[in-house]
């Protein structure tokens, strides 16, 4: 019978590099799985197209104005009083407020500065507007 020499046992080695490969795929994976987890409440809108747009997930306050002169609020309609009342408080709450204007391609110009103008009146300063895609036809 062939016994081993207790002092002559090797310690056990702890492979590491396919445990990181691991860490790193559940990484991506969540990282892309949270992105389809953002869920922007707006109503649809035929936005104008744009090359060089560009995305930003900070935004506070989706405002949308349909080609019939209906506006929303994320996709709740909402008339023009009770908008800039609601940005006028979440501007005092919040001083990186910022409003999104998704407004339709057929919608007036003149529209679009009137609710940019009455905004201002209430004190806001930051705003977007909302394109589709960069590069998009």
């Amino acid at each position: 019978m062939n016994l081993r020499n207790v002092r002559e046992r090797q310690t056990p080695v702890l492979n590491i590099i396919p445990m990181i490969d691991i860490m790193f795929f559940l990484l991506v994976f969540f990282m892309l799985s949270t992105m389809y987890m953002i869920d922007l409440k707006t109503i649809p809108v035929k936005l104008p197209q744009a090359t060089n747009a560009q995305m930003d997930t900070r935004t506070t306050f989706a405002v949308s104005l349909k080609a019939d002169g209906s506006i929303y609020l994320a996709d709740v309609p909402i008339d023009m009083p009770s908008l800039i009342m609601q940005a006028s408080l979440e501007q005092k709450n919040n001083p990186y407020f910022a409003i999104v204007i998704r407004a339709d391609k057929d919608v007036d110009y003149g529209r679009v500065i009137e609710l940019i103008d009455k905004l201002k009146g209430a004190g806001i300063s930051r705003f977007g507007l909302a394109t589709d895609g960069a590069g998009k036809k």
